[in-house]
């Protein structure tokens, strides 16, 4: 259960190319499964990917003995993750999830050539005999923080601090502007996206800009707290993401979407231990409780609570959706009429924005 840096993954690698022909399968029956993972940013995020290793953490915590995970964190999203996978898959790991949405080319291509080790990827859309795919609804948790927006915007003009234009990340923004709507619709969100996951300098330098945009409430999708600091210094209301900021900014953090990602880490681990794992096309939400909101901060107001509340409840039982029509893009056409539901396939691939995000 250890950080493996480059230099040691290759020769773990190497020692088990070595080892495994000469032991053979049998040797190994009584061995914990060896489980992988590749992480974007580094463990100490405090959101995205801090989450995902606390998942792994109380993955490893339930299946004592059963397994070992690993993992490599600061892992780009390019080509240069190929060869970690592949070293990842020689030294005898199972079982690897890949934790972003920019790894999926790459989880495919090393997929085919270890038909025998399992891959899971986190938010991706792509499948192979040997690859699965698991995400979770942020976006539910997003029309949450719309509706708080909605309702403690004085300006009416509210932010978004995105990374990439990404069907996850627009799936944010529109869930959080359409919810802010249903509150007030002449609600408008401002859009700044860095091109990145992890940029603590960016991220700060970003919600400089929405605050000075006139936005009095801001939400990201990116993985530091920085943005959260400056809203703290502005006096601007905010959203922690991936896991509760509230540290950063105790007075202005409303609440945050903690990702809880132990259960489904979990349950494809015994998968894998029973014999039973498959691909799947894993979307777990609220009701699984993969998305979960952090503490309301103690000024929001208690119907404002309660309407946060109603809209979870919403979700977990069926009666809310966000995306019902209807529904127009950023030049006023519709694209989903009125009384429909955007169905799954096209929420995990969408790439307009509503009406009402200025980018």
């Amino acid at each position: 259960m250890t950080n493996i840096t480059r230099r040691n993954l290759m020769k773990s690698a190497a020692a088990a190319g070595l080892a495994l022909p000469a032991l053979g399968r049998g040797a190994f029956a009584a061995d914990p499964l060896k489980i992988g993972y590749i992480y974007l940013g580094p463990v100490g995020d405090f959101g995205w990917t801090w989450a995902h290793n606390k998942g792994r953490l109380a993955m490893v915590d339930a299946l004592k003995g059963q397994v070992v995970a690993d993992y490599v964190e600061n892992v780009k999203e390019d080509a240069s993750a190929i060869p970690i996978l592949k070293d990842l898959a020689q030294s005898g790991h199972q079982l690897i999830f890949t934790t972003s949405y920019g790894y999926m080319d790459q989880t495919i291509e090393v997929a085919k050539q270890f038909p025998n080790v399992k891959f899971e990827h986190c938010t991706g859309y792509k499948h192979a005999d040997n690859v699965g795919t698991y995400n979770s609804r942020f976006h539910q948790g997003r029309s949450v923080e719309g509706t708080i927006a909605g309702m403690m915007s004085k300006s009416g003009v509210i932010g978004y601090l995105g990374s990439y234009k990404v069907p996850e990340v627009v799936l944010g923004v529109n869930a959080f502007t359409l919810s802010a709507q249903a509150v007030n619709p002449k609600i408008t969100t401002k859009l700044v996206m860095i091109d990145s996951w992890f940029d603590p300098a960016k991220e700060a330098a970003a919600v400089e800009t929405l605050a000075n945009l006139g936005c009095d409430v801001v939400a990201q999708h990116t993985d530091s707290p920085a943005g959260l600091q400056v809203c703290e210094k502005r006096k601007v209301w905010c959203f922690g993401q991936g896991a509760d900021m509230a540290k950063f900014a105790p007075k202005t953090q409303l609440s945050a979407i903690e990702d809880i990602w132990g259960p489904y880490y979990i349950s494809r681990a015994k998968a894998v231990l029973d014999g039973s794992w498959k691909p799947d096309d894993a979307w777990w939400g609220f009701k699984e409780g993969t998305v979960v909101m952090g503490p309301y901060n103690k000024a929001l107001p208690a119907e404002v609570a309660a309407a946060a509340d109603k809209i979870i409840a919403g979700w977990k039982d069926g009666s809310y959706d966000v995306f019902t029509g209807e529904i127009k893009d950023q030049t006023g056409a519709v694209k989903v009429p009125k009384g429909e539901h955007m169905t799954d396939d096209k929420l995990a691939t969408i790439d307009w924005y509503v009406q009402g995000v200025q980018s």
